[in-house]
């Protein structure tokens, strides 16, 4: 992992709180960064809210987290999002690194002659055998919470600060926009654990868990979305009342790092920011419910939710690499980097499920991907490919949507919520509602928007092939983003083939190099994750707590 030296540099103050969740954790500190003594003012409370987010959120150099462990990448966004990506079969891996070779390997595949390759090591068994806190450095279930409570952490210290800080201007709009962005990015943190975990914890308090007694009392994933919701909707209000716009464009000019604000990441205006807030609402409604289960009701919050979303010309929070300053690196600090070149040295491999989703001439296709056959003897059917992910270098792609670039700057990484993934929950609703032209008229605006260069959808398809475009699009439109796992757990892809789930016609090279293009995969992966030991050996759940452990 490339070690960075900049975190006492470019932000002023910076706070890198335990991971943990509650107050029973060790008191780790970084030697190298100013205390949160130096926010007493208010450029240290700015410098202290950007911190918050992009050190103790995203950085892969938080200490931490990362703790003498052999990382893989540099950022949350390389192995956080890698598992996501890796159990929504976008990519998969043969390296040993924290267990990604293993947490995605389905439980058996049955090839088109008919042989069936069961894997003897299931990933519900691998996974679960991992969670322990000697094992952290194996253990998938520890990044992701570490991570999203260190940021969370971070966002209560603000708040706890900031009213007592004494500003230029208009003092309340310079508060209320950086309480806007320590709610932000809590309903974001929140959003993250609800949306992957069994249980969680909600913690609005500085350095202390959710009840007097410091004994944590988890609660449902729902009770975490419900949370996170909260918390957007506390940033939402807060930026309705704004007075001063040049005030609050000028902190949040400087809430975000000046390296950010290029392509579609820049300063929101308020009414951008909230359009933002619906979009990741919408998310947390649909990644958090089955398919069969979303009733009319919910479809129409959704549409309310996304009507009122991110539109094509916003800016949204994004990140981006720079030669010398950043929170995550251009080699190693995203799944597309880490996806990058010849698929024998990748970390890695490109999904050959992935690409069956592109259509005929699509140029999304031909201008990132190209055929590379890479086959290996060991878990062959899972991480064989003919495809190996392309560099831009910086090379202008026209209006075709670019999905790795390692030149410092030039790669554009989608923090939260798009345009796109806006426009196709939107078109999902509609389509679940009966209106279907209207819905492929939203499928076809995306892909006019990446310059896929495909021709547009006729209104006269039927619901089941509607349906059908619309899952092959959320694919390929919103790779690396870190939805496909949420996309293949509500629509029962990843569930037990005896329980309606897999995936048939599926293509995979064989590690003798054989393509079989209807294959049958069943995966059995588990639905969501049970709460790292690192959280709950440290703080045993409280009487009345919600269940730790996914039954599944």
């Amino acid at each position: 992992m490339k070690k960075y030296k900049y975190l006492s540099i470019y932000f002023a103050a910076v706070t890198l709180l335990s991971v943990s969740s509650c107050k029973k954790e060790l008191d780790v500190k970084n030697p190298n960064s100013p205390t949160i003594e130096q926010a007493k003012d208010e450029p240290g409370i700015i410098s202290l809210s950007t911190a918050a987010v992009y050190i103790n959120g995203f950085n892969g150099n938080n200490p931490s987290i990362i703790a003498n462990q052999n990382w893989l990448g540099d950022s949350y966004f390389s192995l956080g999002i890698g598992f996501h990506e890796l159990l929504g079969d976008n990519i998969s891996a043969e390296a040993s690194n924290q267990n990604i070779n293993v947490v995605n390997l389905p439980d058996y595949v049955i090839l088109d002659n008919g042989s069936k390759i069961t894997n003897t090591s299931p990933s519900k068994s691998v996974i679960r055998i991992s969670n322990a806190r000697d094992k952290k450095p194996a253990n998938m279930f520890y990044y992701e919470w570490a991570y999203m409570y260190s940021l969370n952490n971070a966002c209560n210290q603000v708040l706890a600060l900031v009213d007592a800080i004494k500003f230029t201007g208009d003092a309340e709009t310079k508060k209320n926009t950086i309480k806007a962005w320590a709610y932000w990015w809590k309903g974001f943190a929140y959003s993250k654990i609800g949306s992957i975990y069994y249980a969680g914890i909600i913690n609005n308090t500085v350095g202390v868990g959710n009840t007097s007694s410091l004994v944590s009392t988890y609660v449902t994933s729902a009770a975490m979305i419900a949370e996170a919701n909260k918390n957007f909707d506390q940033a939402s209000t807060l930026l309705s009342a704004i007075t001063s716009i040049s005030d609050y464009s000028t902190v949040l000019g400087k809430l975000l790092p000046s390296f950010v604000q290029t392509g579609k990441g820049g300063v929101l205006t308020t009414a951008m920011w909230i359009r933002n807030i619906n979009t990741m609402k919408a998310r947390n409604l649909l990644a958090n419910k089955r398919l069969s289960q979303m009733t009319s009701t919910d479809w129409n919050a959704v549409l309310t939710l996304v009507n009122a979303g991110i539109k094509s010309d916003d800016f949204v929070f994004t990140g981006r690499t720079t030669a010398t300053n950043g929170f995550f690196s251009a080699s190693g600090g995203s799944v597309a980097a880490m996806s990058t070149g010849l698929p024998k040295s990748t970390s890695f491999k490109i999904s050959e499920r992935l690409i069956q989703e592109y259509k005929t001439g699509d140029k999304r296709l031909a201008t990132n991907f190209a055929v590379n056959q890479y086959t290996n003897q060991v878990g062959g059917f899972t991480f064989s490919t003919r495809w190996q992910l392309l560099d831009a270098n910086g090379v202008n792609k026209g209006d075709v949507a670019v999905l790795s670039d390692k030149t410092p700057g030039n790669y554009e990484l989608y923090i939260a919520g798009s345009y796109e993934e806006n426009e196709l929950m939107k078109a999902e609703a509609l389509i679940n509602t009966g209106s279907i032209p209207a819905g492929l008229l939203s499928i076809n605006n995306v892909r006019t928007y990446q310059g896929a260069g495909l021709a547009a959808l006729s209104g006269a398809l039927s619901l089941t092939d509607a349906k059908e475009e619309l899952r092959r699009e959320r694919r390929v439109a919103l790779v690396f983003r870190g939805l496909a796992f949420y996309d293949a757990r509500r629509w029962g892809i990843i569930d037990d083939v005896t329980k309606g789930g897999g995936r048939t016609n599926a293509v995979v090279l064989g590690s003798d190099g054989v393509l079989s293009t209807h294959a049958t995969i069943n995966y059995n992966f588990l639905d969501y994750w049970d709460v790292p030991a690192d959280e709950y050996v440290i703080n045993p759940p409280a009487a009345g707590s919600a269940p730790i452990k996914n039954p599944n």
